[in-house]
């Protein structure tokens, strides 16, 4: 239980990212237990390698276990014992309907980041027809996908260890389609934590096109092959060092690498079609790492507490050219950012990297602590971002992105690397911010006191931001007749007067 959330303090956090560390490392121990005792048959059924997963885990170094790659790795693995433990209590159950029901609510609120849910339920309700064809069907497709990203994440370990455990020539089907959630090239194969690729010549990929890329690796104790149907292509050659037989490209640093962490990384942009669903990944220009190490110079100038989080809880920045699509971020992808840079200007990436990194911190904070009483899902509280009701978690999730942008926004109005216009609307946002924080803390703290909802974690986190954004109020509270006067005053006006309404209409009266 955490009884203190000081925001910007470096020794707090890495202590937390220290224990995440551990808790992660634990979990994928435990986890190749379960694969090797009680779902022994079920993970040799699927071709789960557990011995080369427990030799990952031993190869990795501890700083590691926080990393965007392993964690998310790891969680995947996590979601493939679950389901195999819902599959076995769906075979010995009785009442199959009900537990169709009981599952699909349990997913609801479980995968709300992934596609599992559409893929169980496909209707988009709780039926129980086929559900154990589905489930093995998913079940099939992540032990795929966490040997595949298993591979590659220690350069060179899947021959050594084919070598010490004396195994025959390793065969595995590779997927060489792009991934969306990892934002991950085609055509190629990803390597390390950082986020490089190895790239083939152009006629390997012509090759690999048509074969739908789908090919097969062969792993012996010197060597790593592709086979593209009948064709070897040599992929690593194992010396003393591993030899890429492919081109290997690094990502492009937007920062070094500092206080532990692996520096700050550009990734491939990921291209949304007009349905707004991920279509493509490509390459990222150089225009837009520079983009954003211009954006890191202005968040380091002018507001160092918040460049200290950043450098500790964002490693990589995958641009997003997406209409209409806010940048997002995963919660078992720590440290990985989508980033909307095509329709939305400088200030709008200084913004967004810093809500990103909220989360990144939220979630850091939900490792560890408990902040929210049970399950509490009521739709109730008005949200004056989404504008609409939303349950408790997303309402202290939105409640904290917006504090620290609202303190973003009280840096930026001084800061002489923005020009006129950018300041007025840095003031413009502080005080639209700090009017919607102020709303919504009032929630939480009906919350906590009236309803119980929050935890003595949740009570802490409320009181840390209610004192910075109090902070952030005293020191704008001069400047809201300036822009109620520009051209942002009839929006504000206008927004101001949601807020009085939404609380007449919503409550509580507080």
């Amino acid at each position: 239980m955490l009884t203190s959330f000081p925001l910007f303090d470096e020794r707090f956090l890495s202590s937390l990212l220290k224990e995440f560390r551990v808790t992660m490392r634990q979990l994928l121990v435990g986890l190749c237990d379960e694969l090797d005792g009680p779902y022994r048959h079920a993970s040799r059924s699927l071709r789960i390698p557990t011995g080369f997963v427990r030799a990952v885990g031993a190869s990795l170094n501890s700083e590691d276990f926080s990393n965007w790659k392993v964690v998310g790795w790891i969680e995947e693995l996590n979601d493939l014992v679950y389901l195999l433990d819902v599959r076995e209590q769906l075979r010995r159950e009785s009442d199959p309907r009900g537990f169709a029901e009981a599952f699909y609510s349990s997913c609801e609120s479980q995968f709300y980041e992934h596609g599992y849910l559409e893929e169980l339920f496909p209707e988009g309700r709780p039926k129980s027809a086929a559900l154990t064809r589905r489930l093995c069907g998913l079940c099939d497709k992540l032990a795929r996908q966490v040997t595949r990203e298993s591979l590659f994440l220690v350069p060179g370990l899947p021959c050594r260890w084919v070598e010490e455990t004396a195994q025959r020539p390793w065969s595995v089907p590779f997927d060489f389609s792009a991934h969306f959630e990892r934002a991950e090239l085609p055509d190629c194969v990803p390597y390390g934590l950082q986020g490089g690729g190895l790239v083939p010549s152009a006629a390997i990929q012509r090759r690999l096109r048509k074969a739908g890329r789908h090919a097969d690796l062969l792993i012996r104790p010197d060597r790593i092959d592709v086979w593209v149907g009948a064709q070897r292509v040599p992929l690593l050659l194992l010396d003393a060092s591993p030899q890429w037989q492919w081109r290997a490209e690094s990502s492009a640093h937007v920062a070094s690498p500092g206080n532990g962490q692996g520096g700050l990384t550009v990734g491939p942009t990921l291209v949304y079609g007009k349905d707004r669903a991920p279509a493509r990944v490509v390459a990222s220009t150089m225009d837009l790492t520079e983009r954003f190490a211009r954006a890191l110079g202005v968040i380091r100038a002018t507001w160092p507490g918040g460049a200290q989080n950043l450098a500790l809880l964002t490693a990589r920045v995958i641009p997003l050219q997406a209409r209409g699509v806010v940048s997002f971020s995963y919660r078992h992808r720590p440290g990985l950012s989508f980033i909307n840079c095509f329709d939305r200007d400088q200030f709008d990436l200084i913004d967004d990297l810093i809500h990103e990194n909220s989360h990144h911190q939220l979630n850091l904070y939900l490792r560890k602590a408990t902040l929210i009483q049970g399950d509490r899902h009521e739709e109730i509280f008005y949200s004056p971002w989404r504008r609409t009701v939303r349950p408790l978690r997303g309402i202290l999730h939105a409640t904290f992105t917006f504090t620290m942008g609202a303190m973003l926004f009280e840096r930026l109005r001084h800061s002489e690397t923005l020009a006129a216009a950018d300041r007025l609307r840095a003031r413009a946002r502080c005080v639209e911010e700090v009017a919607s924080v102020r709303y919504s803390l009032s929630d939480l703290e009906y919350a906590a006191r009236r309803l119980g909802w929050l935890t003595a974690s949740g009570v802490a986190l409320v009181t840390s931001l209610t004192g910075e954004i109090a902070r952030a109020q005293r020191r704008i509270l001069a400047e809201e007749a300036v822009v109620l006067r520009s051209r942002y005053g009839p929006s504000l006006r206008r927004h101001q007067g949601v807020l009085r309404q939404a609380r007449e209409t919503y409550g509580p009266r507080v």
